[in-house]
């Protein structure tokens, strides 16, 4: 079994675990860099937790609508 797992992170490229980013925060993915690129733009302040949200439930409505399951880079 420990051969199996040691097989699987050299193809994997690691323990599967994700790292947080450089910056030590959260991953941001496509639709929240999105989001605060259009906040930016017009001058918008919201705290992260709340775009995080609001990408979130953005995400799950479209899934639910679509049946569609989308992945941005996380």
């Amino acid at each position: 079994m420990d051969q199996l797992k040691g097989l699987a992170s050299k193809v994997g490229g690691g323990s599967g675990e994700q790292k947080p980013a450089a910056g030590g925060g959260e991953q941001k993915d496509y639709l929240d860099k999105g989001l605060e690129a259009g906040q930016k733009k017009f001058g918008v302040n919201a705290p992260a937790g709340v775009n995080e949200k609001i990408t979130d439930q953005g995400r799950e409505m479209f899934e639910k609508q679509t049946g569609w399951v989308i992945f941005f880079g996380r």
